[in-house]
């Protein structure tokens, strides 16, 4: 069974996308912030043609999450650093604990 589709309006162009109900919201989201960003690029270059907007929408939106998931590494990895430390204090700390009590 087909899943049912969706309109999405992007620049004032209507497309019908299949899109399983449970991802509906999720995906209008997305073209709402697709049309955001086609429709700033297209008010700061009256000139652009609409196959130049999407592709530069695209490379941006590109950018932004491969810069947002670079920096979500880095941090994911400094908190990994952290809690190692953490741990090795926390079993120095017991470790001086049992020596008290023997």
């Amino acid at each position: 069974m087909a899943a049912p589709s969706i309109t999405i309006s992007i620049l004032g162009r209507d497309y019908q996308i299949a899109c399983p109900p449970e991802e509906e919201e999720s995906l209008r989201k997305s073209g709402r912030y697709l049309d955001q960003q086609m429709e700033q690029l297209r008010n700061r270059s009256a000139s652009l043609g609409y196959e130049k907007i999407a592709v530069l929408a695209a490379l941006n939106i590109t950018h932004d999450m491969l810069k947002l998931s670079s920096e979500a590494n880095t941090s994911e990895n400094a908190s990994l650093r952290d809690i190692k430390q953490l741990e090795k204090k926390i079993d120095n700390a017991l470790m001086m604990a049992r020596q008290i009590e023997i």
